[in-house]
């Protein structure tokens, strides 16, 4: 099986390109990001602290998480209900970074993870996939882009849901979130050594694609050689 390992900070663009690119390539699209944040979003309704280990781990058992796939997109269904649309708020951005931070979360969704790519040729993004999840990845790529491009791309998309969102509280929303991703002590962020670190600062959604794309065919052939 083939597996593409796409890591990068909040805000890249990662999840999109991500299934654009497993969309060309015929690959499963699997968004680890979705999996902590469902997780995050269940603990604030449940009135949880999200950094307190003992506060999740009486939370976990009755946490049921599916990966379902519709029309090639991913659906996330926490315990039956699809919360796809719900985990992409600021709110429950933060909550999947902080319960991310925590080894007894990383360690529940660890072997899901992995089941995904032993029976299938995926495309998987998240923050930690090719040093942790997946550290045999066939493909390993950093996509990362400034924070003020960062900031843009998700103050545009969020104000058609929250016309009073502004431009500055995203853009501290990801500075703090790429602080405490790459400062965690548990899977920072951070590049794999081997690989391909893509910058999508100056490019847009069609040309990062196609430069993902490229980089998994160049790789895929190098193999082949």
């Amino acid at each position: 099986m083939i597996s593409v390992a796409i890591d990068g900070p909040s805000g890249a663009g990662k999840s999109t390109v991500a299934r654009r690119a497993a969309e060309a390539l015929g690959y499963i699209y699997v968004d680890t990001g979705a999996l902590y944040r469902s997780i995050g979003l269940f603990a604030l309704l449940a009135g949880a602290d999200c950094k307190n280990e003992d506060h999740l781990r009486k939370i976990l058992p009755i946490i049921k998480l599916e990966l379902k796939f519709v029309e090639g997109e991913q659906r996330v269904l926490l315990n039956g209900k699809d919360v796809s649309e719900d985990i992409r708020t600021p709110e429950a951005s933060m909550a999947a970074s902080d319960v991310s931070a925590l080894p007894l979360v990383r360690e529940y969704l660890l072997d899901l993870q992995r089941n995904m790519a032993l029976s299938n040729n995926v495309i998987m993004d998240g923050r930690d996939i090719g040093t942790v999840i997946l550290p045999e990845a066939t493909v390993k790529i950093f996509l990362t882009a400034s924070a003020e491009a960062r900031a843009m791309r998700r103050y545009s998309e969020l104000l058609a849901k929250n016309p009073s969102v502004t431009y500055e509280e995203v853009l501290n929303d990801i500075n703090r979130r790429d602080e405490q991703d790459s400062g965690r002590s548990i899977a920072p962020l951070k590049p794999a050594k081997d690989a391909v670190i893509l910058d999508s600062t100056m490019r847009n959604l069609d040309e990062t694609v196609s430069l993902v794309i490229r980089t998994v065919c160049e790789k895929l052939s190098t193999l082949k050689e």
